[in-house]
């Protein structure tokens, strides 16, 4: 950690010159106060980059579960079952109403009214018509692509919508969110990116509630609520929320 101070502050940056001018300056005061802490070169931790006028965060990953949760809630079902969705939305969500997490790599979660269990999105194990309340969130673009241990398959994300359209009961709801942009587009082996015509074809069994979508712009806005073709033209990596229910 030593040689990696000194390599630092060798270094010709603006930002490094601040970090060494403050680690001296606290080293100053360490030595006026009843020294509660151990101040030393060896526990540096550089961080240069959080000195900001706001708080940054990850658009995708902050609205689209702020934009589920309040549907959830609003519909006040008895359980919801999650598909491989953000943990953070899940953990969240348990402290309101009970939740079933499913994942092909589980997570060894342990929290009051969250089940963390295996779960194949090609081969859900559930009985078809059976789940009331459903979410499945930034995970279909990525089934098929062997990101996460998975088999590829081209097609594994047409497959793994004909299994949540399958569990989904009568009357039910999903919520489903992917990557949208104004054509369809892989990025291997990361993601699809998929346009909202496709995603609609793809769900022509469901019916949609509601079409909300997270602008890759944060100029455009947060969750916009029907957006117009002119905007939907313009992404290329923003995010859609798809709110289906299934009538028969």
């Amino acid at each position: 950690m030593i040689k990696k101070l000194r390599k630092l502050f060798s270094k010709d940056n603006p930002q490094i010159a601040k970090f060494k001018t403050e680690f001296k300056q606290l080293l100053i005061e360490e030595k006026r106060s009843a020294k509660r802490f151990s101040l030393d070169e060896e526990n540096i931790y550089p961080c240069l980059s959080d000195s900001t006028a706001q708080t940054g965060f990850d658009r995708h990953y902050i609205y689209h579960p702020a934009w589920a949760t309040r549907i959830i809630i609003n519909n006040k079902p008895v359980k919801h079952i999650d598909i491989s969705s953000t943990l953070h939305f899940c953990s969240t969500l348990s402290a309101i109403l009970p939740v079933e997490f499913y994942d092909y790599r589980p997570a060894k979660l342990k929290l009051s009214n969250l089940k963390s269990l295996h779960g194949d999105l090609m081969n859900l194990p559930f009985e078809s018509n059976s789940i009331n309340s459903l979410s499945c969130m930034h995970t279909v673009e990525h089934v098929g692509l062997g990101r996460y241990g998975d088999p590829l398959d081209y097609d594994g994300d047409i497959k793994a919508i004909k299994e949540l359209m399958r569990v989904l009961a009568v009357g039910g709801s999903l919520l489903f969110v992917v990557p949208l942009g104004s054509k369809d587009v892989i990025c291997f082996n990361a993601h699809r990116i998929y346009s909202k015509n496709q995603v609609l074809s793809l769900f022509s069994e469901l019916t949609l509630k509601e079409f909300t979508l997270i602008p890759e712009d944060e100029a455009d806005g947060g969750l916009v609520v029907n957006p117009s073709d002119e905007l939907l033209n313009r992404q290329f990596y923003g995010c859609g929320c798809f709110w289906f229910s299934k009538d028969k």
